[in-house]
């Protein structure tokens, strides 16, 4: 995909902070969730260590998520994530066709990012029910546990340990394989590196 060089200012510094902590604290998440769930093959920590690191590390990733709800509704810029439901439907349609068949053939994306129109519909899509119910509901479940009996009440008005334990582990192999995916689809930029870099800069560039 061929680049214009024209830079445009998409990701802010409070963004790109809030990115990255997030990256690598689900990173270590997963990581020590592995740990605790497979505790009699992994040996990177002590059962207890693991634990102890992981509940850590989700208070902080629970934190980063407040900053995130603080600057998107603060600044307005939250809209970003809400398709055009007069739109929504034709545009998803482009932008499948544009994965699954344009993209091989060099095509160019149909949709142009801006920073007011940063994500194509299906990245609002996604990114609303990952930001607005999945992480949600991963830190919810993993506040339960951390302290099973002072939350009992609440555990058992969601259908018990089982139930809980169970959506907090489905959704840890979901944020696995979210890693994956995602770190995918960054490569898909016009150079495989652009969109990691400007992550890290802020700038994108226009193509």
């Amino acid at each position: 995909m061929k680049s214009t060089g024209q830079l445009i200012y998409i990701h802010p510094g409070p963004v790109r902070v809030w990115h990255w902590i997030n990256a690598i604290g689900i990173i270590l998440l997963i990581l020590t969730g592995l740990q605790i769930r497979f505790a009699e093959i992994m040996h990177f920590f002590t059962l207890e260590e693991a634990i102890k690191v992981h509940n850590y590390i989700g208070f902080i990733v629970i934190g980063n998520f407040g900053l995130w709800i603080a600057y998107y509704f603060g600044t307005g810029k939250i809209k970003i994530y809400f398709p055009d439901i007069r739109s929504v439907i034709p545009n998803t349609m482009k932008q499948i066709k544009y994965y699954s068949l344009d993209m091989f053939k060099g095509e160019p994306n149909p949709h142009e990012m801006t920073p007011e129109n940063k994500f194509n519909p299906l990245q609002q899509q996604a990114y609303l029910a990952l930001m607005f119910i999945l992480l949600p509901a991963q830190m919810v479940t993993g506040v339960l546990l951390w302290r099973v009996k002072e939350f009992e009440k609440y555990i058992n008005m969601l259908g018990g340990i089982k139930i809980v334990d169970t959506i907090h582990v489905l959704l840890f192999f979901f944020f696995a394989t979210f890693v994956f995916v995602h770190s995918y689809l960054a490569t898909l930029g016009h150079t495989p590196s652009a969109h990691f870099k400007a992550m890290f800069t802020g700038y994108e560039e226009q193509h």
